[in-house]
């Protein structure tokens, strides 16, 4: 398959577009990766060098490639971190674009603004760009915790907390993927995915990694194996198995290497081939 992915990019580390590219490259599928941003390092760190890009030049990125004829080609189209409102507007003429060359398309709207231990860490906004002008128009969105109540102005404490504000989020999309949850009402040593469609919902749980900074990029790369195994299969507790099979293996790397970092290519291997994996469970 071919992924258009429009996120952040960092020289050193894993997130954004480091962290989709290479997972989904190393199922076999072709990434044209076009970068929203170009830093030194994730902001995780308190200080990093680079910018954001312009959005004029995103632009022509995508045009150029649109000019090949490559958007009918198109599967999907990943979409994550926004650094300001004239990125937003690419993001959406992007994926008008996309859908215009083929309307099988599916569109996956990472809604990037922060994370439980961070805070919102995104430009005054870009929580208002996401709410009410991208995730309706997304066919897959993947809020974390954070960005789930956030978004939603609820809190999300117990499952049926996060099956109704997710399902609120569904006024276009086909399915919601919060891409970690902490509720109250589970088991302190685990971390749960939670996939929800209009009509249905599933969750997995994994062992909680406990790491003294954890690493970025998680959930951007489990938004990417996701997305992939989805659309390969049509099955979504399927792909929830083997995306959270995935992560967990290289989050039980990295810490065994005692990196910060997420260990994608040093994990490469037990990140395709998981020796442990976890099923979902219907709800």
């Amino acid at each position: 398959m071919r992924f258009l992915s429009l996120q952040s990019h960092v020289a050193y580390g894993y997130v954004g577009n480091r962290a989709a590219t290479f997972p989904l490259q190393r199922l076999g599928h072709e990434v044209w990766a076009v970068n929203t941003v170009e830093f030194s390092n994730h902001t995780g760190y308190g200080a990093w060098r680079g910018r954001t890009a312009p959005a004029d030049q995103v632009a022509d990125i995508v045009a150029g490639i649109e000019a090949l004829g490559m958007l009918s080609r198109c599967d999907a189209l990943l979409t994550g971190y926004v650094g300001d409102a004239a990125l937003g507007d690419v993001v959406l003429d992007t994926a008008r674009k996309v859908r215009a060359a083929n309307a099988k398309a599916v569109w996956c709207c990472d809604p990037v603004l922060g994370d439980v231990d961070t805070g919102i860490y995104v430009k005054p906004g870009i929580d208002t760009f996401f709410r009410e002008r991208a995730l309706p128009l997304a066919d897959l969105i993947t809020p974390n915790h954070f960005e789930l109540e956030h978004l939603t102005g609820a809190k999300v404490a117990t499952m049926a907390d996060a099956l109704a504000a997710a399902r609120s989020l569904l006024k276009g999309p086909r399915l919601a993927l919060i891409t970690s949850l902490r509720r109250a009402d589970a088991p302190a040593d685990q971390v749960e995915m939670v996939a929800v469609s209009r009509d249905a919902a599933w969750r997995i749980a994994t062992p909680l990694i406990g790491f003294e900074v954890a690493p970025n990029g998680t959930g951007d790369a489990v938004a990417a194996l996701f997305l992939a195994h989805w659309i390969e299969s049509g099955d979504v507790p399927a792909a929830l198995g083997k995306a959270a099979s995935s992560i967990y293996a290289v989050l039980e790397a990295t810490r065994a290497m005692g990196e910060r970092e997420l260990q994608l290519v040093a994990a490469q291997d037990r990140m395709i081939a998981p020796s442990r994996r976890f099923t979902a469970e219907k709800l």
